[in-house]
């Protein structure tokens, strides 16, 4: 029985294939492209994959274009936890260094000890792959918003105050087209001579009401009229 393990990259990859016995039998340094992944079905071949009986594949990630040409077929392809790879690691060295030519053996040894402990990826539909693909994509903007949004709350505390207490009424009053719209009519400090941010709405491009009207082509949340002098 072989095993293997591939520690996934940006532009390249490493794969390690061991046997039974936890003997390294093959190692190579792939791209990733279509050549990459040729070298990787040969590497796999000259050690016995075949369609009925494939070498199950173990790696950090279940996302990319190499893991979605690997699950076509009748191939196991395990995505390992990273945390978890982390302590496989600590079992076979001493030292915390990092090392991606050593990660893909942990990774072919944690299929040969403890494949019964992990899942491999469900053989999905293609419809079924999309979906996830799109539901990711979403996640991954939500959660992009939120990190900005957080960023901008951070700095707006510090040199814009009067902005953030503007959109504090509001749910997620920091990525509202109106807010948009109020932080464009606001004029760039200069290095001297700057208004004091506290006053800054009081400023006459800050006091531009159209301004609100152009976040989007939206309306004004409702209440926004009378609040309009405190912005």
């Amino acid at each position: 029985m072989i095993y293997c393990g591939i520690d996934w990259a940006e532009k390249t990859h490493d794969v390690a294939m061991v046997d039974h016995t936890g003997t390294l039998v093959a190692k190579r340094h792939i791209t990733d492209d279509a050549a990459g992944y040729k070298v990787l079905l040969d590497l796999l071949a000259e050690h016995g994959d075949t369609e009925d009986n494939p070498v199950p594949i173990a790696i950090e990630t279940s996302r990319g274009l190499l893991v979605a040409v690997l699950r076509t077929g009748r191939r196991k392809v395990y995505a390992i936890n990273p945390m978890a790879a982390a302590r496989y690691r600590d079992r076979h060295s001493v030292s915390r260094k990092k090392s991606d030519p050593g990660d893909a053996l942990v990774l072919a040894n944690i299929l040969r000890t403890d494949m019964h402990a992990h899942r491999p990826l469900p053989d999905d539909t293609d419809l079924a792959r999309a979906i996830a693909v799109l539901a990711r994509a979403q996640q991954d903007a939500t959660c992009n918003r939120q990190t900005i949004a957080n960023q901008l709350r951070s700095l707006l505390r510090e040199y814009y105050p009067a902005a953030l207490a503007a959109v504090e009424p509001w749910k997620n009053g920091l990525c509202r087209p109106e807010a948009h719209a109020l932080l464009k009519g606001r004029p760039h400090p200069q290095p001297r001579g700057s208004p004091d941010p506290h006053t800054a709405p009081s400023h006459p491009q800050a006091r531009r009401t159209p301004a609100w009207h152009r976040g989007g082509g939206r309306p004004v949340a409702p209440g926004a009229g009378a609040a309009a002098p405190r912005r």
